[in-house]
């Protein structure tokens, strides 16, 4: 079993709660995942931050197509590993 994680890149922390919420009835994810905010380069304005969504998926079961078209429903993308 290999320890996998995926990273889901948001715009805003509001849409990466929304989807931190929607990752357990959507996908039955049971660890809550982890919020970061991310700073874009050279950006110190909150409003230009983007919010990350990490998803522990140690079984490695997740679909990562899903993942991305589900992030791409609240305008954000699945990081590439």
């Amino acid at each position: 079993m290999s320890e996998e994680r995926h990273v889901l890149v948001l715009p805003d922390r509001d849409t990466a709660e929304e989807v931190a919420q929607e990752l357990a009835h959507r996908f039955g994810v049971g660890e809550e995942p982890q919020l970061i905010r991310d700073a874009l380069a050279g950006e110190d304005d909150a409003e230009d931050a983007q919010w990350l969504v990490v998803v522990e998926d140690p079984a490695s079961r997740l679909d990562p197509r899903a993942l991305d078209d589900f992030a791409a429903e609240y305008e954000g993308w699945l990081e590439a590993p």
